[in-house]
């Protein structure tokens, strides 16, 4: 019996973690996703509204939702399609509440705008600190599925750099593109 407890509990747990891997690259998915939507918006949106942090934050916002709102609509069909079932809206709210880091990897570039937009510092600040608050969660990011895959120093450093590299191509079309 003890040896059953044992061997049922350690099935528990590996259960639980592989739920957890799940949630955990289900969120990784959306923040990048969304991060790199922002600073893709940030480029277009310097070029579109020059010295206007408040619209650029609001194209970013709008920008965040459409995306977040095609990724619940396709998932959901997917969802119906693949498991041969009609979609309940209690999976429709599993997958909204899924997709929602696309969104909320939007929320530290767009305080960033609104500093700009309220006058604290001015658009180019608020536009430079919203790309370096980006970076900062694709770094963030990347230490994260590192941690969890458990890569040593070197993969960690090439999952980061990877993630950095992406975003630096983004701010470097922003210069290319303003300048």
């Amino acid at each position: 019996p003890a040896e059953h407890d044992a061997h049922v509990a350690d099935e528990v747990h590996r259960g639980t973690t592989r739920l957890g891997r799940s949630a955990i690259g289900e969120r990784l998915a959306g923040f990048i996703y969304g991060t790199i939507i922002v600073l893709s918006v940030l480029v277009a949106g310097v070029r579109a509204f020059p010295g206007d942090a408040g619209r650029i934050a609001a194209t970013v916002v709008v920008t965040s939702f459409v995306f977040w709102l095609a990724h619940v609509y396709s998932h959901g069909l997917s969802h119906s399609v693949a498991l041969d079932e009609h979609l309940s809206l209690a999976e429709l709210g599993h997958i909204a509440r899924r997709e929602a880091s696309i969104v909320e990897a939007a929320v530290p570039p767009v305080a960033a705008l609104l500093l700009g937009a309220f006058g604290v510092v001015s658009t180019s600040a608020a536009v430079w600190l919203a790309f370096g608050l980006g970076l900062a969660v694709l770094a963030a990011q990347g230490v994260i599925f590192a941690r969890v895959e458990r890569l040593r120093w070197p993969g960690t450093l090439l999952v980061v750099g990877a993630n950095l590299a992406l975003g630096a191509v983004l701010v470097a079309l922003k210069v290319l593109v303003t300048h």
